[in-house]
C-alpha cells in the first residue's frame, strides 16, 4: 500500500485509486450507454474510466449496506409481528464549494437506479433550505451565504424527520443558481423514494451556531455519508475556473443575479473571484466544512482535474 495512505490506528481503511478500482473489476452496469454529459456539472470532467474505477466499486459497497438495511427491516418486522413499509435509505454527500459534490450525487443517483432492484432514487440539495436573500439581508448574513447559520435548519430537519417517519409525499423549496435565491412558490415534489441522496456543503455539520441549541442534526438522519475532499489549492483553482466559465455562459443571461460581472475584464473578474474565495468560501471551508470530513463513512480524495486518487472507508 502507498505509504501516503498508511495511518496507524486510523478508524479508516485507506485505498489508493488502483487498489479501489480492483474491488469490482466486472461491473454489471451498461456504463457505456450512460450519457455522462447529463451527470457532470460545469467544469467538472467525468470520464467512463472514472465511473468504472471509482463509482462502480462504490455502488457495490452501497449495495452491501442497502442489502443489510433491507434485511434488518424485514427481521424487525418478523420480531414485532408487524408488516411495515420500508423507510427510505438516506445518503449524505458533503464537501467544499467547487469540489464536485453535485457530479458525485448525480452519478450515484444514476448508477443506484440501475442496480438489479431498480430502486427509486431521489436527489435533493440543501440549497433549497437556504434563507431567502431578503431574509439573509435582514439577518446580516448575505455575505455568509453557505455558512451553517444561513440555512433554515429547522425546516431541513423537519423534512428529514418526515422522510424517516414514513410519510409518502414531501415538498421542499427550490433554489435557483440563476437568480441566486430560493424561488418563491416553487417546490420540488418527492414521492416516497427507496433511496434519498442529500447533497450540501454543511450536511455533516453538528454546530449550527453559537446562539442555537439543538440536540438533533442533519447527519443524524443519514444511513451512509460521503465527504468529497480535495486540497485547498485545487479547490481554489477549480472555483476560479468555474467562475470564468460562468462568465462566458450563465452570467450572460440578463436575468442572472451575476449579470453585472459579464462585462468584467479577465483581470477584474479574477480579482473579484479570488476575493470571494478568500473572504467567504475559504473561511467557511476551514471553519465549518473541513472539520466535518472525518465524520463521514467514506471519503473520496480528489487530485488534479477532479479525478479521485484515493478512498478512505470507515472501519466496522
Amino acid at each position: 500500500m502507498n505509504k501516503a495512505y498508511e495511518v496507524t490506528f486510523s478508524p479508516f481503511r485507506s485505498f489508493t485509486r488502483e487498489e479501489w478500482s480492483k474491488l469490482e473489476e466486472h461491473p454489471m452496469f451498461p456504463v457505456s450507454d450512460i450519457d455522462l454529459t447529463k451527470l457532470q456539472a460545469l467544469n467538472e470532467p467525468l470520464t467512463l474510466k472514472e465511473v468504472e474505477d471509482i463509482y462502480i466499486p462504490l455502488i457495490r459497497l452501497l449495495q452491501i449496506h442497502l442489502t443489510h438495511y433491507r434485511n434488518l427491516h424485514n427481521e424487525r418486522d418478523q420480531f414485532f409481528s408487524n408488516k411495515s413499509k420500508p423507510i427510505p435509505y438516506i445518503i449524505g454527500i458533503a464537501g467544499s464549494v467547487a469540489v464536485g459534490k453535485s457530479t458525485t450525487a448525480r452519478v450515484l443517483q444514476k448508477l443506484l437506479s440501475m442496480t438489479p432492484e431498480q430502486p427509486k432514487v431521489e436527489l435533493i440539495t440543501t440549497d433549497g433550505f437556504l434563507y431567502s436573500n431578503d431574509e439573509l439581508q435582514k439577518r446580516g448574513l448575505l455575505n455568509k451565504k453557505g455558512f451553517p447559520e444561513s440555512y433554515d435548519a429547522k425546516q431541513l430537519l423537519a423534512f428529514l424527520a418526515s422522510v424517516k417517519s414514513g410519510r409518502d409525499i414531501f415538498e421542499i423549496p427550490v433554489y435557483s443558481h440563476l437568480y441566486y435565491d430560493v424561488i418563491k412558490g416553487q417546490m420540488q415534489i418527492i414521492e416516497r423514494p427507496d433511496i434519498l441522496i442529500v447533497e450540501g456543503i454543511n450536511v455533516l455539520q453538528v454546530s449550527p451556531g453559537k446562539k442555537i441549541r439543538k440536540r438533533v442534526f442533519v447527519s443524524d438522519f443519514f444511513d451512509f455519508s460521503i465527504y468529497v475532499d480535495a486540497s485547498e489549492k485545487d479547490l481554489r483553482e477549480w472555483y476560479i475556473e468555474r467562475f470564468k466559465k460562468l462568465q462566458q455562459t450563465a452570467f450572460q443571461d440578463p436575468d442572472s443575479y451575476f449579470h453585472q460581472y459579464a462585462s468584467y475584464s479577465e483581470k477584474k473578474l479574477l480579482k473579484f473571484a479570488n476575493e470571494v474565495w478568500d473572504e467567504i468560501n475559504l473561511p467557511n471551508l476551514l471553519q465549518n466544512i473541513l472539520p466535518t470530513r472525518f465524520r463521514a463513512d467514506l471519503i473520496l480524495e480528489k487530485g488534479e482535474c477532479h479525478f479521485v486518487r484515493g478512498v478512505r472507508i470507515r472501519k466496522i
